[in-house]
């Protein structure tokens, strides 16, 4: 089973059916989703995955903001929660980089959400794979990531 099955099964649980689109050329980077879709790059729900003191930190930004970590999540989180690599970002999420998706994750994450993405009717968010993508309204998407909402961008 690949990380999308994987997310489409977590999916399941929660009662929400995702319209996922596949591309082979695949949707690894913000900017890569944004040209296979035909849209901004700011649409992108991309998935930033930090180590926190209790686990993942998963960030959902907008595919055109950096993340403040140093001030801005710290401000949010307590304490500035650590870079990582792509085996803490599976081992946690149960997703490798580049698919993550912005809920779903088989660990219990810590999950935080780009007051940006409200100034949006929808935005797109991985699926599970580098290969797959989702639309998603914003307020659909704090419904069921269960994020709190902040200002994360640098």
């Amino acid at each position: 089973m690949d990380g999308h099955d994987v997310w489409l099964a977590e999916c399941a649980k929660i009662g929400y059916l995702p319209k996922a689109r596949l591309y082979e050329e695949g949707t690894r980077t913000s900017q890569n989703a944004a040209d296979q879709l035909g849209c901004e790059v700011a649409h992108i729900a991309k998935s930033i995955v930090f180590a926190g003191e209790d686990g993942a930190v998963v960030v959902i930004t907008s595919g055109a903001n950096h993340v403040d970590r140093k001030r801005k999540l710290k401000r949010l989180l307590g304490y500035k929660p650590s870079m990582t690599n792509p085996q803490y970002i599976e081992e946690n999420t149960g997703y490798a980089p580049g698919g993550v998706p912005p809920f779903g994750h088989l660990k219990p994450c810590t999950v935080l959400m780009d007051e940006d993405l409200f100034q949006f009717e929808r935005v797109w968010g991985a699926a599970g794979s580098a290969q797959t993508v989702f639309p998603i309204t914003p307020d659909e998407l704090l419904h069921f990531s269960g994020a709190t909402v902040g200002d994360v961008k640098q």
